[in-house]
C-alpha cells in the first residue's frame, strides 16, 4: 500500500533529532502559556475565566509534534506546581499545587493530553490544509473541555451536575474557541515553517 508522501515526511520529522531552534520553541510556548494565563476575561456567571490559553496549547502539539507538545505542557504545569506565576491569579486558592485543586484544574492537567492528540495527528499528516489541521486542532480542544467539565463534575471541591458543568465550563466558551481555533488553523504554516518545517501548506 502506497504512503502518502506527507504523511511518511511528518513521521520522518518526529524521529529527527532535536535541535536548538526546537528546544527554543519548547520554552517560547512554555513562557507563551504562562503568559496568556494572565491574560484572562472573569465571567460573572461561571468560576471559570475566558482566555486564549487553549490555543496556544493546541499551537504547541502542532508546531512541535507529539513529544515536545507534550513535554512543554508538563514543564508548564511543573513550573507552574513549583509556585511561580505560571497560572492564572486566584484570590481564593494558593499559588502552586492548590491551583490544581480550584475549577480549572481539569482544563490544566488536560494540556499535555491536548497537545500529545494534536501533535501526532500532525505527525501523521493532517497539517497539510486547513480543514486537516482544523479538526487536529479540534480534537485537542475536545479533550480540554472533556478535562474540564469532567473536573467540575467530579471534583470533591467543584461538584455539580453534569448539565450545570457544561453550562459553567463548556457552552459560554465552545464558539470563541472554535474562532480562535480557525486563527490558529490558519497561522500554523506561518509557524512551521519558522522552525523549519516546511511541510505545511496554504
Amino acid at each position: 500500500m502506497d504512503i502518502p508522501r506527507a504523511m511518511v515526511t511528518n513521521i520522518t520529522a518526529a524521529h529527527q533529532p532535536i535541535t536548538a531552534i526546537r528546544w527554543a520553541t519548547v520554552f517560547l510556548f512554555v513562557a507563551l502559556t504562562a503568559a496568556t494565563s494572565q491574560i484572562s476575561l472573569p465571567l460573572p456567571f461561571t468560576p471559570v475565566p475566558m482566555t486564549i490559553q487553549p490555543m496556544i496549547v493546541l499551537l504547541s502539539g502542532a508546531v512541535l509534534g507529539a513529544r515536545l507538545g507534550a513535554s512543554c505542557q508538563l514543564l508548564y504545569l511543573a513550573i507552574g506546581i513549583a509556585g511561580l506565576p505560571a497560572f492564572a491569579a486566584s484570590p481564593l486558592l494558593m499559588p502552586g499545587l492548590g491551583r490544581l485543586l480550584g475549577p480549572t484544574a481539569g482544563y490544566l492537567m488536560s494540556y499535555p493530553i491536548a497537545a500529545l492528540a494534536v501533535g501526532a495527528l500532525v505527525e501523521r499528516g493532517f497539517n497539510q490544509y486547513f480543514l486537516t489541521r482544523f479538526i487536529s486542532m479540534g480534537v485537542g480542544l475536545c479533550l480540554i473541555f472533556a478535562g474540564g467539565v469532567t473536573w467540575l463534575t467530579w471534583s470533591p471541591w467543584t461538584q455539580m451536575s453534569f448539565g450545570t458543568a457544561l453550562g459553567f465550563g463548556f457552552y459560554p466558551f465552545v464558539l470563541v474557541d472554535l474562532i480562535k481555533l480557525g486563527f490558529a488553523a490558519a497561522i500554523l504554516p506561518v509557524l512551521t515553517r519558522m522552525i523549519g518545517n516546511s511541510s505545511v501548506r496554504r
